[in-house]
């Protein structure tokens, strides 16, 4: 925890904006470098043009991977394109829209200007969806996207996302294929010659994604409750892409909702420290929340945003900024009530480290539960045939079915969730707070938490490929050992490994990035049983690893 979390940055704390847009043209990358080859992860290919790991070659090495790999699925509909407030993300929207209309893609670009330039991620899937829908799995005029944002990192990364024409994340089919061609013509130098044609073979045209996102919001949402309830809201945008969206929802419906912050700054000077002294735009982080502190008595619910608008932040008056596991619970819950044209076949999903009082509820509700690997592509399948209601992970990414049931988003939607909180308090009267403490007597308290643990490059690599057979120990903390999991009950590995018992669980998967393990863990015995889940977790786990 570094000292001056939840502090306002100092003027060293800030990027210098000109010197990474020149680094993002000058710096060409070492493709023998892997650091600075194309790595797609959970949510796309993200680096910063300062460390070789986001420039002007990446962008067009991807656009024409991605060009090529829409035409060998047979893809010739437009592709939708747009970016977030990085300051990254402006350049090199510019640079994949060169590369994609030079190779004969029609694109698809905001019509808005200022502020309504932005797009959410949602807001793209919404397009990708509406465009598509009723059209075959195999039409050839079926659309898709690409969301230029590494979402809640720091104000000198960038990222570049896919979304195919299912309006979600790309799978690892996908971004495999598309990274390995990427890489090849950086390896090759094709790249430099993907721009040189004097006119371009596609068309552009412009997409109201802010009109086409707000106006359907009735779709999904009970926004008339919220504004004849008369409750006061406000939204605080963290200086990402949902400024302009908030703005106008709450002209569209005539809400009591006010939009906080300072606009847009690509420095993002406004916002308080992270944990670690970074700034990041993290809706779900206490620190990163404290921007919102002064607010928080004028209002029944002030919500929060990241940079793409795919996650949220729920700050109650009753009882400040929700743990994300604890909204999801009291989402679905409500969800479940309120919803009565969903399918009752329809099941939820929820990733393997979220919260165990998921499984509660949904059990409660009779209805299926579908636990998935971490990764919001992994909700996309049953999102889009129905077969899920709703999907969330951990990390407060979430997103569910229009009130009959068809899909709204397939990627993670901020903004939605936020409106959801405000709906919960309009209708029933109680915050989410109080709904979450409801469902804590009614089902019993976790207590939850992930903690780091070292790990060399051998010991995650074993971690990856270990079986469920690996495990020989019989209890977990005092209580029998119920199921051990390295492959999901969707048939994908999981990454690591989860043990669970009747009272707790724990998840082991190695960080990509870092020399450690990320241990997730949760027991419905109190905080001090916790630990010693946590403190058993390492030991298994380091006999597993040997």
């Amino acid at each position: 925890m570094d000292t001056r979390s939840g502090q306002l940055p100092r003027p060293e704390d800030l990027i210098d904006v000109e010197a990474l847009l020149r680094a993002y043209v000058e710096i060409v990358p070492d493709p023998e470098v892997p650091a600075q080859r194309v790595v797609f992860g959970t949510s796309g290919h993200r680096g910063s043009a300062l460390s070789a790991s986001f420039n002007e070659a990446h962008i067009v090495a991807m656009s024409t991977a991605i060009a090529e790999y829409r035409a060998d699925q047979g893809i010739r509909g437009p592709l939708f394109i747009g970016a977030d407030t990085h300051a990254l993300s402006a350049p090199a929207e510019r640079t994949a829209i060169e590369a994609l209309l030079s190779l004969g893609v029609h694109v698809m670009t905001n019509a808005g200007t200022g502020d309504e330039a932005f797009v959410p991620t949602p807001a793209l899937s919404h397009a990708i969806l509406t465009h598509n829908r009723g059209r075959d799995t195999n039409d050839p005029e079926r659309a898709d996207g690409i969301v230029v944002t590494p979402s809640h990192n720091p104000p000198a990364d960038g990222g570049f996302k896919y979304n195919p024409p299912h309006g979600g994340p790309a799978d690892g089919d996908a971004t495999g294929w598309i990274a390995r061609r990427a890489n090849e013509l950086l390896e090759t130098g094709e790249w430099r010659t993907v721009t040189d044609r004097e006119a371009p073979l596609g068309i552009r045209g412009a997409y109201d994604f802010l009109g086409g996102y707000v106006e359907s919001l009735t779709d999904v949402t009970n926004l008339e409750a919220i504004r004849d309830s008369g409750i006061r809201i406000a939204a605080h945008p963290l200086g990402g892409a949902s400024v302009a969206y908030w703005s106008a929802i709450r002209d569209r419906y005539n809400l009591d909702l006010t939009v906080l912050g300072a606009g847009v700054d690509p420095q993002f000077a406004f916002l308080h420290l992270d944990w670690d002294g970074k700034i990041r735009m993290d809706p779900s982080s206490l620190h990163v929340m404290s921007t919102i502190d002064s607010y928080r008595d004028e209002f029944a619910i002030v919500t929060g945003n990241d940079a793409d608008a795919d996650r949220h932040g729920i700050v109650t008056r009753d009882g400040g900024l929700m743990n994300p596991n604890h909204f999801l619970a009291v989402a679905i819950d409500y969800l479940l009530e309120h919803r009565p044209d969903w399918p009752v076949t329809a099941g939820i999903g929820k990733t393997l480290v979220s919260s165990a009082m998921i499984d509660r509820v949904v059990a409660a509700h009779e209805r299926s539960l579908a636990e998935v690997p971490v990764g919001f592509k992994w909700f996309v399948s049953g999102l889009s045939s129905g077969e899920l209601v709703f999907g969330g992970e951990e990390s407060a990414g979430a997103s569910f079915q229009r009130f009959d049931g068809s899909a709204w988003s397939t990627d993670k939607d901020g903004i939605l969730l936020c409106l959801l909180a405000a709906e919960i308090q309009a209708v029933t009267g109680e915050s989410p707070s109080e709904r979450y403490r409801k469902l804590v007597d009614r089902f019993g308290e976790p207590a939850y938490a992930r903690i780091d643990a070292p790990a060399t490059d051998e010991q995650k690599a074993k971690l990856l490929a270990l079986s469920a057979d690996d495990v020989t120990d019989g209890e977990l903390a005092g209580d029998p050992i119920t199921q051990t999991l390295t492959v999901a009950p969707n048939g994908a590995a999981i990454g690591g490994l989860k043990v669970q018992t009747e009272h707790a669980w724990f998840a082991a998967r190695p960080s990509g990035t870092e020399a450690v393990m990320k241990i997730y863990a949760e027991s419905f015995r109190g905080a001090e049983h916790l630990v010693e889940v946590q403190s058993a977790a390492q030991a298994l786990v380091a006999r597993v690893l040997g």
